[in-house]
């Protein structure tokens, strides 16, 4: 999957000049983590988190009164607390890039550019997540079943036509060789509900004929109810 079709491209910007107290209101007003900064022509010179913006702050024990915080706020430019060493992506590239750039540089978003080095977008760790959510179909398939099976052609089929002939709808099919014992790869197959009868009887025949990792079940109707509430 190709980052055009994932990041955001109406994205909201700021210059170097902006104080830290005007990008802290535009944040908080737009919700969002993380604000490109560009210069006149469009080229992002940096960026600014939610992070940079915190720790830059002072402390809750500071002895400034109210306006003198407020000055101090006002008058810090972004400038001055930017990353400037920016790690970047282009729009033909892919998710799966942009994921290792932000893994391999312990950061949450990046800003995307065309081949004239302008800004056309940003993608974030949250849009990574929308890519996961889309491939893996969990939303419309409960049901996970993993795999270590030989590796030969055809042997996916196989276990696919074992789910299948219990009315399984197989939603995706995920291989990795990565983690996999040498001739083996994992495959991880998710399908649509079953009745608990017939899952329990796919389960046996599953594991009578291939080498199940596990068996597991999403509970998506449960997803509002997963928060702890302090009373």
């Amino acid at each position: 999957m190709l980052i055009q079709g994932w990041m955001t491209a109406d994205v909201i910007t700021i210059d170097e000049d902006t104080s830290m107290m005007k990008a802290s209101i535009i944040m908080k007003e737009r919700k969002i983590r993380c604000l490109p900064v560009v210069n006149k022509k469009g080229e992002p010179i940096g960026i600014i988190s939610d992070r940079d913006l915190k720790d830059a702050s002072p402390s809750k024990a500071t002895t400034l009164d109210v306006y003198e915080l407020n000055y101090l706020l006002s008058s810090m430019k972004i400038k001055d607390i930017m990353t400037k060493d920016l790690v970047y992506v282009k729009a033909d590239e892919t998710v799966e890039f942009a994921a290792i750039l932000m893994l391999e540089n312990k950061i949450s978003s990046l800003p995307v550019i065309n081949n004239k080095g302008i800004l056309v977008g940003i993608i974030t760790q949250t849009d990574i997540f929308k890519v996961l959510i889309n491939i893996t179909g969990v939303y419309t398939g409960g049901i996970q079943f993993a795999f270590s099976l030989e590796d030969y052609p055809g042997s996916i089929q196989e276990c696919c036509d074992v789910i299948r002939s219990y009315g399984g709808r197989v939603v995706s099919i995920l291989s990795t060789r990565e983690i996999a014992e040498e001739g083996r790869r994992n495959v991880y197959v998710r399908c649509g509900a079953l009745p608990d009868n017939k899952l329990r009887d796919l389960v046996k025949e599953l594991e009578e004929k291939f080498v199940v990792l596990y068996t597991s079940k999403d509970l998506i109707d449960e997803v509002e109810k997963r928060r702890f509430r302090v009373v």
